[in-house]
């Protein structure tokens, strides 16, 4: 194998697995040890700084970095590293002297947001500082966009929302709330310099099964019952639901249900309880709530007597996998299961549609209705027209739509500049400096904690279900917030190792609690992956390949197991190996990082 190339971030960034799995990269280990120094204020604004929105996504956020987190090669759960974004927020301090400096006089430059969900409010919040002028234009009375309209609030309270949108619209932000637009091209009439699309994906599917017309509004489409509580446009729920999908919006819808009066909520999907698409803590919630599931169930038939929607018709059906993995459901042959219901609500997807953009544009579209995109920059075939979010590349969720925006605000920017998109691009940048201060001292602390996962409070269940408005995580007091950030391995301090100075005695072979260190001969990556000492049959991440040393060995670490708990460099006699902290320089907007 060849020696790991550690001329760019690439190598270090994925060892943070964390913040390689986020798509907006936050440095999740940094905010963390500031939580457990009470730091919260500084938390806060690294996490503000990268992700936009944390005291929401504190509380929503899909988590993509805890399955990734490398807590659990030592535990069955990884770090909460959601609950704790959410601490910062809840315990930080007056931020207003750490926002950016709106500049008073313009850059020329008008820039209109269509859609005032998380992906245009990043865009508007990375360019605000720049000089541009923004507009931004939604159809609802206020911003938030799905954020605010999908999400319910006893998971995500409105002060929470308004507070951190109003952050980027109190930077003196051109809105027009209320108002839908119908015509790209009469809004392209006010010559705005670029347009930036994130709409959401706003259409939730309808089940057009017999009965469908006949049952009338007492079948919602999941997303559209969701915003009419919201709002509140609708007061009660039906006594007996049906929620149909498996999603993260069936859970929303389910649980808000029964909030609304409902006494029998049930959801029903097709697969098993296990490939249900929501979120495991979301399905988790729901039980405790007492939300009945039943799994491997299809639609059939709405039942309708009396001109009334009385129940539902279901095959029983049964998950099946081929040799490649692929699931195909089969019907088990037994009789159509009746499942009484007053109200059934579908949330069994939703897409994002465009019916506002004239053809004649310029604007190119794939079979599926969604728009051609550079995947790096979002730009259009149109070259002033920019999508991002839910409306770029269909559901995804709250960070990804920030990820969208960020990386949009800087397409933006280089093309009112004239500057190629790809060429011109800012580069993520990186940094690594030694945490070695003694020959026993550290700068950060190396120890592994024991404590496992800590439990977050809840709400009492009766007060929980009998206000919608009631949060019902109260989150992590300071010293549950403790326990939980000493359980970080900061995986961001990293295992450097130094070929020169290495004279092969094995201390650190010896003392690593994990045996990822090996002093080996070289070979070809699958049959050296086999060599090790603990097989690294994980390839997901590469192996740390040094230089050949003065045998003619070389050495190899299995990253996929290290706990970067720093007991190689503190064992090795001539400094062969050191701790190092990564730091990487995100690729922003107005930022020109380089490695």
């Amino acid at each position: 194998m060849k020696e790991t190339d550690l001329s760019s971030p690439d190598y270090f960034h994925k060892v943070v697995n964390c913040q390689y799995a986020c798509p907006a990269h936050t440095p999740v280990p940094e905010y963390i040890r500031l939580i457990a120094e009470k730091r919260y204020t500084d938390a806060y604004m690294v996490n503000w700084t990268s992700n936009v929105f944390p005291g929401i996504l504190g509380r929503v956020c899909d988590r993509p970095c805890e399955p990734a987190c490398r807590r659990t090669r030592v535990d069955e759960a990884p770090v909460a590293i959601c609950r704790l974004k959410r601490v910062a927020a809840d315990h930080k301090g007056d931020i207003s002297g750490f926002l950016p400096k709106i500049p008073t006089t313009k850059n020329s430059k008008r820039i209109a947001l269509i859609g005032a969900g998380p992906a245009s409010l990043t865009v508007a919040r990375d360019l605000m500082p720049l000089g541009y002028e923004i507009t931004l234009i939604d159809r609802d009375a206020k911003a938030g966009g799905m954020v605010r309209s999908q999400i319910p609030s006893f998971r995500l309270p409105e002060t929470v929302l308004d507070e951190e949108v109003d952050l980027i619209l109190n930077m003196g932000i051109n809105t027009r709330f209320g108002t839908a637009i119908n015509s790209l091209n009469t809004l392209l009439d006010e010559a705005f310099d670029a347009v930036f699309i994130g709409t959401g994906a706003p259409v939730g599917r309808d089940l057009d099964i017999p009965g469908r017309k006949e049952a009338g509004k007492a079948v919602e489409i999941g997303i559209n019952w969701l915003a009419g509580v919201a709002f509140e446009h609708i007061k009660q729920a039906g006594k007996k639901v049906i929620v149909l999908g498996g999603g993260n919006t069936a859970m929303d819808c389910c649980r808000t249900a029964l909030r609304m009066g409902a006494t029998e909520v049930q959801v029903v999907v097709r697969s098993s309880f296990e490939d249900m698409k929501a979120s495991p803590w979301e399905k988790e919630d729901a039980q405790a709530e007492g939300i009945n599931f039943i799994n491997h169930h299809v639609p059939k038939e709405y039942l309708i007597t009396d001109g009334k929607l009385t129940g539902m018709l279901f095959d029983v059906v049964e998950s099946v996998y081929a040799s490649n993995g692929k699931r195909s459901l089969v019907s088990t042959g037994q009789a159509p299961v009746l499942i009484e219901c007053d109200e059934v609500l579908v949330a069994i997807g939703q897409d994002a549609r465009f019916p506002w953009i004239e053809a004649d544009l310029g604007i190119d579209f794939d079979k599926w209705g969604m728009p051609i995109l550079n995947k790096e920059s979002l730009q259009s075939t149109r070259a002033d027209i920019f999508f991002g979010g839910d409306a770029a590349l269909g559901p995804e969720n709250v960070i990804t739509a920030v990820a969208h925006g960020h990386r949009a605000a800087v397409s933006i920017d280089l093309y009112c500049q004239g500057k190629d998109l790809n060429r011109d691009r800012p580069q993520e940048g990186y940094n690594l400096v030694s945490q070695k201060m003694g020959v026993h001292e550290w700068s950060y602390q190396n120890a592994v904690s024991n404590e496992h996962r800590q439990a977050v409070p809840h709400l009492e269940m009766a007060k929980a279900l009998k206000d919608r408005k009631a949060e019902v995580e109260l989150g992590f007091d300071d010293q549950l917030a403790l326990a939980e950030a000493a359980r970080c391995l900061s995986c961001d301090v990293h295992t450097v190792f130094s070929a020169p100075h290495c004279i092969e005695c094995g201390a650190c072979e010896d003392i690593c609690p994990m045996d990822c260190i090996n002093f080996i001969a070289n070979g070809d990556e699958p049959e050296l992956r086999a060599r090790l000492k603990v097989p690294a049959s994980e390839s997901r991440e590469a192996l740390y390949i040094s230089a050949d040393l003065k045998t003619g060995q070389i050495m190899a670490k299995d990253e996929d197991v290290c706990l970067h708990c720093g007991l190689c460099a503190e064992r090795c006699p001539t400094g062969a190996w050191d701790m190092q902290k990564f730091t990487l320089t995100q690729a922003q907007v107005g930022t020109d990082a380089t490695a």
